[in-house]
């Protein structure tokens, strides 16, 4: 019988009472980045220089948290280290600098892209066509609601972005309880639905 794979979307929990918000990122100079987009692109991106974190609201430090409006992943030396070891070839980690803080923290880029939303088993899907005017983005999601994956499609993949719909990030079973076991705080998991026992298995996200 084959054992059952899980993955799980990972999120910034937004509930913790009395948590920090965290600001475009920017570099010593105070400038934002050209393209605060480009931590979700799930491709390797190189900076020059170090790179600062604003706090929006000082409060409480989370070892998880998605900044600005680009959502750029924000994770304690802890999670950083945690996440090298477990996925070493598909995440980069780039050291910054916030206000007021002791602790080292890292901007995360995952650097590994699948292609397995199952559009079929998701709740609705759309894709940008030539039509909308953006050419660059034809052939990719516009929209995903419900979305699954299917699992059989993932591979040895621990930690990635699904193709088309790069916002969301994965991660596997290995990896949540892992994050759980150190008691990262900030993470949020949605689980949907793992069928071993289907052809097609899906997970919804």
């Amino acid at each position: 019988m084959l054992l059952e794979a899980r993955y799980f979307r990972l999120t910034d929990d937004v509930s913790v009472p009395g948590r920090w918000e965290l600001g475009v990122p920017v570099d010593q100079q105070g400038r934002e980045l050209d393209d605060p987009w480009i931590f979700k692109n799930g491709v390797p991106v190189h900076l020059h220089g170090r790179l600062r974190v604003p706090i929006k609201l000082h409060s409480k430090p989370l070892d998880f948290s998605l900044a600005g409006i680009g959502v750029a992943p924000v994770v304690h030396v802890n999670v950083a280290s945690l996440l090298k070891e477990l996925a070493p070839d598909d995440v980069q980690l780039f050291p910054v600098d916030i206000d007021g803080q002791p602790d080292q923290f890292c901007i995360l880029n995952v650097t590994r892209v699948v292609k397995c939303i199952d559009d079929e088993a998701s709740e609705e899907v759309s894709y940008w066509t030539p039509e909308d005017g953006r050419p660059e983005k034809v052939g990719l999601y516009e929209s995903v609601h419900g979305m699954r994956i299917d699992p059989t499609k993932v591979g040895a993949a621990r930690l990635f972005r699904t193709w088309g719909w790069t916002i969301a990030l994965i991660v596997s079973e290995e990896i949540k309880e892992a994050l759980e076991c150190i008691r990262a705080s900030g993470t949020k998991f949605k689980e949907g639905i793992h069928s071993a026992e289907r052809c097609r298995g899906a997970a919804q996200m």
